[in-house]
């Protein structure tokens, strides 16, 4: 009897779950009342989709705003305009209306990680790739699901790996940068091809006693010291730089490239702490410095301050190497906590598209990730941002994983020790390796 009365039990709960999946299976779109969120609670293949049917977008289904939307979106000042300008263009398509507030993508990840679970925060937030790894450790991203497939066929390969942490993709890329060499052409003709050159126009220019520099850069600054170390084919967290116990910057490579930076001293005879942002801005505005390394962000300013501006990528360096400096990612992230998930998705992809992306270049000089703004001829044309993003291609995205957090303080004192004091690079490395593996243990 037991075992006769537990099959009819199973029979009967089986015709239960055939009769709710046939009546749930009807719908045709997907809106906003009958869509769940998809904060990560799904399983995950290996390439990062979601292998719960109801995540995947089906051929014919449509992705419809929750009824009565309105969407929280955090960025950048400098981003407002294009915000407000995205967003009457959504509104009259979507019937959603979106509200700005200035916070800059830098800051957005680490406030949202309070600020989300408490129901004050963005529903749509602009952030660094490099802080994709704390988001989603903290649970308060939702995966890039519905229109990843459109996001990774749509953007360069560089910008999508970047957003991914784990095998998911979780971010929709808006724009990309790295750094390259601004350098006035009233000063010199072109940048050299090699460090070979640009030491030997240090000869004949550089004089410290006039104030007088060939080409600068924030030497103890981790993202500026990253190209050579990279260039020489050292790295920080493994050869994709996901495992934290794999650091490598005090191997063979790494070595050299901390003892190539020491012997670069004679042509930047300065202190570490005399080299900043804003003395390379000055110098360069004042003729003083025929070369400046920077990135985009400073295009607008350094077009002001000098006419014949121009750009050029890294010289290579003695092994015939190209550098290999840090990229970062921005991009639009949908919070976990978000009431209006459909909706919020629906704007990430929408201000993160190709006519979106176009439009913030022309707007701000944000460089497309998406390769069709990027091959645009207002992009091609433009004889400063084509440079950096032919330096993006060789580039190498910041780490994602949250031990990047204990790489800036370490490199910093060991590039001041080997610059400022001569310290023999091997010791100063072995004890920078030393100290980040310390601090990741510790989580310091």
């Amino acid at each position: 009897m037991r075992g006769t009365r537990k099959w009819g039990i199973l029979v009967v709960a089986l015709i239960l779950a055939l009769m709710v999946t046939a009546c749930g299976g009807s719908g045709s779109q997907t809106t906003g009342t009958d869509s769940p969120n998809t904060g990560g609670t799904a399983a995950t293949t290996d390439n990062g989709t979601t292998d719960d049917p109801a995540a995947q977008p089906a051929e014919d289904e449509e992705l419809l705003p929750e009824e009565g939307a309105v969407l929280k979106v955090w960025d950048s000042g400098d981003q407002k305009a294009f915000i407000e300008d995205r967003a009457a263009a959504f509104k009259e398509k979507y019937n959603v209306e979106v509200q700005f507030s200035e916070v800059g993508a830098d800051k957005a990840m680490a406030q949202m990680v309070t600020d989300g679970p408490a129901g004050v925060g963005a529903d749509v937030f602009a952030g660094l790739h490099d802080q994709v790894g704390q988001g989603a450790s903290a649970g308060i991203l939702m995966p890039n699901d519905w229109f990843e497939e459109e996001t990774r066929a749509d953007n360069s390969e560089l910008a999508v790996n970047a957003l991914t942490y784990d095998g998911i993709l979780y971010g929709y890329p808006k724009s990309v940068e790295t750094t390259a060499v601004f350098y006035n052409k009233d000063l010199i003709d072109s940048v050299p091809a090699d460090w070979d050159g640009v030491k030997e126009f240090s000869g004949t220019f550089t004089d410290k006693a006039a104030n007088k520099y060939a080409i600068m850069w924030e030497v103890a600054n981790g993202y500026y010291a990253f190209p050579f170390f990279g260039g020489f084919g050292s790295y920080i967290f493994g050869q994709d730089g996901t495992d934290p116990t794999d650091i490598g910057l005090n191997n063979e490579q790494g070595i050299e490239a901390a003892a190539f930076i020491q012997g670069l001293h004679d042509i930047l005879p300065l202190k570490t702490s005399d080299i900043n942002g804003d003395i390379k801005k000055s110098l360069f505005a004042d003729k003083k410095l025929a070369m400046n390394i920077s990135g985009p962000w400073d295009i607008a300013s350094l077009k002001e301050s000098t006419p014949n501006l121009a750009v050029a990528m890294y010289p290579k360096l003695p092994n015939g190497k190209d550098m290999t400096p840090f990229s970062g990612v921005k991009a639009y992230y949908v919070s976990a906590d978000t009431k209006y998930p459909n909706a919020a998705k629906l704007w990430a992809n929408f201000a993160s598209s190709a006519e979106s992306q176009q439009k913030n270049f022309e707007m701000t000089g944000s460089l497309p990730s998406n390769t069709e703004a990027a091959s645009s001829d207002a992009v091609k044309n433009d004889p400063l941002s084509s440079v950096f993003l032919q330096q993006f291609e060789k580039s190498v995205p910041m780490p994602s994983i949250p031990a990047i957090a204990q790489y800036w303080s370490p490199m910093e004192a060991a590039i001041s020790t080997i610059w400022n004091d001569g310290k023999d690079p091997k010791e100063a490395m072995d004890n920078m390796v030393k100290q980040m593996k310390s601090n990741i243990t510790t989580g310091q």
